[in-house]
């Protein structure tokens, strides 16, 4: 047994967290002009109130696409190797959200946000090399890293998206003079988050190195004669150990998604994830639409870039907190209980929707008190990061030896899916509440509540 940590690879890990990185950037950079993008495509013809469905629409594809090739991605690479499926993936990304920019049309948006999701399918892969290069001395801490990726994609994301959408009316003395930014507003938060799933594609290209144990095998067996002897090429391959091929097994077929979830204990974890991601997406997608509501009608009244500049510091913020702070309880308490506390806080933070969209429709406008509120509800839902590192490493855990790309796909087919219904669910939820204006247009946190307490219920059952 050892009595200390392995070093962590940096430069692996480091890459496989850059290709995790576009995945947030991309995903919501469009979040905080997609209201002002759906008006402007003329589908609602003129009705506020029917933004928030095609809004929805567009957030969920993203995931709906992800989610019905994720699986297929990861049992790919249980095949073919780690590497490949991760180079297709954020250059695809990069090309799609390119795209977006592009588009002046409801239907365009809709087909460019697929494809993001399809390529971004194989994000579950990422998080199979992060595990296949560590072990169990070290991965809790290359797990932990995740958070604060996500959390600066979430900054970065939004923030993209919130300063630099319709450049030619917010800076007219540089972007005005071309014809090109008032005709597509939307293109330069989109490059530029294009740019980094490129730059993602670029490092994965040069650096990145098999995991998959039967594709090492095969690599050291054909670099065999090169490496006898020769201790600096040998070490460039990561393959100086003595006994490396007689410790690398042969090639299993991995079982398939019927039989990994004939597993009752993988079975309630997996189901677990799709109910965290849900939930968490729910929230995700109502914050900016919420925000940027008039007030009159049952929102706040933030402008694009005032949504963005709140998510960006909040982003920043939320990232170092986890990393320095919270995911010390995951090594103290495990994943388990770290998970089954911290989910329980979505009690909170949909109780303080209803709370700040009343106070703010009473007052008329955002006072001292609401941004009080407003704030300490961004405090409370930086645990969310924290519960979903612990549900990756359950993942993990749960995980048969010859099938983690699979099983890691797998949760990642029920986290997708489960995001890519929650916005469409969340956000025709408020448009339905504010029209029919059941519980005072409340009905929307109040049926949000209700799938936070079966959530509860359901994690209780994760096994111990």
């Amino acid at each position: 047994m050892q009595s200390k940590s392995t070093p962590l690879p940096k430069l692996q890990i480091g890459i496989t967290l850059i290709i995790q990185l576009a995945e947030p950037v991309t995903g919501m950079v469009i979040y905080p002009f997609i209201t002002r993008a759906i008006r402007r495509s003329g589908i609602t013809q003129g009705n506020e109130r029917n933004i928030g469905y095609y809004a929805g629409i567009v957030q969920s594809i993203f995931f709906f696409s992800e989610s019905l090739t994720v699986y297929y991605w990861g049992r790919a690479s249980d095949f073919y190797g780690r590497r490949p499926i991760l180079l297709i993936g954020p250059l695809g990304l990069a090309l799609s959200v390119l795209a977006f920019g592009l588009c002046s049309t409801f239907w365009g948006m809709m087909i460019c946000r697929s494809a993001m999701g399809i390529f971004n399918g194989n994000i579950g892969v990422s998080k199979t090399v992060m595990a296949e290069a560590t072990d169990k001395t070290n991965r809790a801490d290359a797990f932990t890293l995740m958070p604060l990726v996500w959390t600066i994609g979430m900054t970065a994301g939004p923030a993209l998206g919130g300063i630099l959408a319709d450049p030619a009316s917010r800076w007219p003395d540089i972007f005005g003079k071309f014809t090109f930014f008032q005709e597509y507003p939307w293109f330069l938060p989109c490059f530029t988050a294009g740019l980094l799933a490129f730059l993602a594609f670029l490092l994965s290209l040069w650096g990145l190195r098999e995991t998959l144990s039967t594709k090492v095998k095969q690599t050291y067996t054909e670099a065999a004669p090169l490496l006898h002897g020769n201790a600096e090429i040998s070490t460039s391959y990561g393959l100086l150990q003595p006994n490396v091929e007689a410790s690398l097994p042969l090639q299993q077929s991995p079982p398939t998604a019927l039989s990994l979830l004939g597993d009752p204990k993988l079975r309630i974890t997996i189901l677990s994830m799709g109910l965290l991601s849900f939930t968490d997406m729910c929230y995700e997608a109502l914050i900016p639409i919420i925000y940027s509501t008039s007030i009159s009608v049952g929102g706040l009244g933030f402008s694009p870039y005032q949504v963005g500049l709140i998510m960006g510091i909040f982003g920043l913020f939320d990232g170092i907190w986890n990393w320095v702070v919270l995911t010390r309880i995951i090594k103290r308490y495990g994943p388990r209980k770290t998970i089954i506390l911290f989910y329980s806080f979505f009690l909170v933070h949909f109780a303080l929707l209803w709370v700040l969209r009343d106070l703010t429709f009473y007052f008329g406008a955002v006072t001292p008190l609401v941004w009080a509120l407003l704030v300490f509800q961004l405090f409370m839902s930086t645990v969310i990061l924290t519960a979903f590192n612990a549900m990756h490493l359950l993942v993990v855990m749960s995980a048969p030896p010859n099938a983690l790309g699979s099983v890691t796909g797998l949760a990642q087919v029920f986290s997708s899916g489960a995001r890519g219904c929650a916005p469409l669910f969340a956000s025709s939820l408020f448009s339905f509440s504010l029209q029919s204006r059941v519980a005072g247009g409340h009905l929307l946190e109040i049926v949000l509540i209700g799938v936070t307490i079966m959530g509860i219920y359901t994690l209780l059952r994760l096994p111990h």
